[in-house]
């Protein structure tokens, strides 16, 4: 692949590239577009680690997906300086990287359901499980199937970007196709056959109601191409990838530590044996509390792996551009152990503590509920018409009327884009908002 290529700044929808200044480049405004979407914002009310919180200090969606790209642009700007030198790219600064990973680690979230990776888990098992869906499976192809039944966040995201917000408008919000390439950590369909390799095949990032779309955006980058809708990763996604690992391992640590469940002296070992500082205990006794010593460690830490991620990025260099690269940049780093031992035990003590599982669990009775109740009302408007029951032609009418569906009736012959229409409203709402629907629903308040 070509980096003069990779780093077009010609937009979704657009026939031409825009010029790139140095003011404010386009990649600037990729970034101004994404964080004054109403998509964006709803992220301040959507689980980070600690579902539902009366806490005001720890992080939602918004906060972590705002620090992420902090460190993803440092990444970008640090690659894009080793980059610019070695292709000599006089037209792109390694401000420009920076802000192309900045804007894409910015929405890397932005497609998440409520209750995060629960309400994803929740969408697939009533896909799986429900009776509702099962009479949609019979008249869905493989691909709808599987859209549905390993439903991906990472997919919503990319269909928020390209198509629901501003949907008037051909490719949404017309992002560049750099910066959309950064976003797509798995540059392929649900069912692609011939998948990238190693990390970049994990998942999957396009239902294939945007696959149009998606192979714009791949040949304009001109994207290594695997199979039939299905390419190497965008170099920069890596960066990507990389800034929302740091941030999320680092600062749900320091969050556990805010909730109780971390001792101190467990953080200040982990962070200390990353940051790697002959003089780091010398520095902390000029500190009062330990909350202070706390995020001065945090703020070490990440600036430690932030060099560690870009060292490896520039070592790894080649084998990315030609798309070899298997791992992820966090599982090459010097301080991988460091890592793994922070995700273990917030995996023991964070993730998985009986507050959070119960508000998880819940998050799946409330999904599937809503799910059912949607999709059997849809299902009854479609195949009846004026004939469906008072309650289905009521419910309705709490679907938004979105352009991307009243422009064509087609959704009224496919269950599968009965349900995607569905998931792109309960997708949209926040935790909150998806509770207080749910006990609607139910009858439970009005």
């Amino acid at each position: 692949m070509k980096w003069d290529s990779l780093l077009s700044s010609k937009r979704l929808g657009f026939d031409r590239q825009e010029d790139v200044f140095p003011k404010r480049s386009p990649f600037q405004q990729d970034f101004d577009r994404i964080i004054f979407s109403s998509a964006f914002r709803k992220l301040q009310d959507k689980t980070q680690i600690f579902p539902l919180s009366e806490s005001d200090y720890v992080r939602t969606r918004l906060t972590h997906s705002l620090e992420t790209s902090s460190v993803a642009r440092s990444l970008g700007t640090g690659a894009g300086d080793y980059v610019c030198k070695k292709f000599k790219l006089n037209s792109i600064l390694p401000s420009d990287f920076g802000a192309i990973t900045a804007a894409a680690a910015l929405a890397h979230d932005i497609g998440n359901p409520p209750l995060g990776h629960a309400g994803e888990e929740a969408v697939q098992e009533w896909f799986k499980k429900s009776e509702v869906a099962a009479d949609c499976r019979k008249l869905m192809s493989d691909n709808e199937i599987q859209d549905i039944s390993r439903y991906e966040g990472n997919a919503q995201g990319f269909r928020i970007l390209t198509k629901l917000q501003y949907p008037s408008n051909r490719g949404g919000m017309q992002l560049c196709c750099a910066t959309l390439g950064a976003f797509i950590k798995y540059p392929c369909l649900s069912n692609s056959k011939n998948k990238p390799i190693g990390v970049s095949s994990k998942k999957y990032n396009v239902f294939c109601t945007e696959k149009e779309l998606f192979k714009e955006v791949a040949e304009t980058l001109e994207l290594e191409s695997i199979g039939e809708y299905s390419y190497a990763r965008h170099p920069l996604a890596f960066l990507v990838e990389a800034a929302d690992d740091i941030a999320y391992r680092i600062v749900d640590f320091e969050d556990g530590f805010i909730a109780g469940r971390i001792e101190y002296n467990e953080l200040e070992e982990l962070f200390s044996g990353i940051i790697k500082k002959d003089n780091l205990l010398a520095s902390l006794k000029f500190l009062n509390s330990k909350q202070e010593k706390v995020e001065y460690l945090r703020s070490k830490a990440i600036g430690r792996l932030v060099d560690e991620a870009i060292d490896v990025f520039v070592v790894n260099h080649d084998t990315i551009l030609a798309g070899k690269m298997e791992q992820s940049l966090v599982d090459v780093i010097e301080s991988k152990p460091y890592l793994y031992q922070v995700y273990a035990k917030s995996a023991d003590v964070i993730y998985n503590t009986p507050r959070v599982s119960e508000v998880m669990v819940a998050g799946f009775e409330l999904i599937s509920d809503m799910l059912d109740i949607f999709t059997a009302s849809c299902n009854d408007v479609a195949i009846n018409g004026d004939n469906a029951s008072p309650r289905s032609r009521r419910l309705m009418y709490l679907l938004p009327n979105s352009n991307v569906y009243k422009e064509s009736e087609e959704w009224l012959r496919s269950p599968y884009l009965r349900i995607m229409y569905i998931l792109d409203y309960i997708s949209s709402l926040t935790d909150s908002a998806a509770v207080k629907l749910h006990k609607k629903l139910k009858g439970i308040s009005i």
